[in-house]
């Protein structure tokens, strides 16, 4: 019988302080709520920063929004001493959003050995899909996590 993984949630936990606190989340007041085997859950209350011209937000922040909820979904399930990097992503906008909250949720299709495929839906905080992706990921053996060395051991035993 094959041994099922158990993330860590020490390592969730410092993985979601270390996420949430990174340059690029912070400007875009995106939270990585949660985490685990091939499933993910983001968030971004919308703000005025986040709208374009004509008063919706702009597609840059809800394909940010989905392109790391595919990655922490695919994280899960890959070993300990490699990251990922997005090799292509494609979103469907399906409608706009002004005001509330964006809730992202990724899931991990398939993770191989250098290349993985996930996919994210962005609802608005009334449950209408707003926007629906894919992204392909490569996996780096030389990609590591700032301070990656100080945090806790990703898998249970």
């Amino acid at each position: 019988m094959a041994h099922i993984k158990k993330l860590n949630p020490a390592h969730v936990a410092a993985i979601a302080k270390t996420v949430n606190t990174c340059p690029y989340f912070t400007l875009l007041s995106m939270e990585l709520k949660s985490f685990d085997l091939g499933e993910s859950h983001l968030e971004v209350e919308v703000q005025q920063k986040h709208l374009q011209p004509y008063g919706i937000v702009h597609g840059g922040v809800c394909a940010s929004l989905a392109d790391a909820a595919i990655y922490w979904a695919v994280y899960a399930g890959r070993e300990e001493t490699v990251g990922l990097t997005t090799l292509e992503l494609k979103l469907n906008y399906l409608a706009p959003v002004s005001a509330g909250r964006m809730i992202a949720k990724g899931r991990s299709v398939k993770v191989g050995k250098s290349i993985c495929l996930g996919e994210a839906s962005v609802e608005d905080d009334k449950g209408n899909l707003v926007a629906h992706g894919t992204s392909t990921l490569m996996v780096l053996d030389s990609l590591k996590i700032h301070g990656q060395s100080q945090l806790p051991p990703k898998f249970l035993d």
